[in-house]
């Protein structure tokens, strides 16, 4: 089991958010701990190593590193949204 990073980002974004949509992200976050890349992962174009997930109306932005066995998540926002690749390319350049 991977361990997790970047738990900051998550509890940030799920501030004032439904409890239904907050635990449904939270057990997307956790399972990629279980299962870094699932069925519904993608790479993110222009980001190697970059991978995203989807949780209902929201994407979960995240790396992980095989070595150290760790998921770090980056950014989590809506998918009709693009705040989270803006947030994204903010944060990697």
């Amino acid at each position: 089991m991977a361990k997790l990073d970047g738990l900051e980002a998550v509890l940030d974004f799920l501030k004032g958010l439904q409890p239904k949509i907050v635990a449904q992200i939270a057990k997307k976050v956790m399972s990629l701990s279980v299962d870094p890349f699932p069925a519904d992962y993608k790479e993110l174009t222009g980001y190697t190593g970059y991978y995203r997930v989807d949780s209902g109306e929201y994407r979960i932005i995240y790396c992980f590193d095989p070595d150290l066995d760790l998921v770090e998540v980056i950014s989590v926002g809506k998918r009709n949204d693009d705040e989270v690749y803006k947030q994204l390319k903010r944060l990697l350049g």
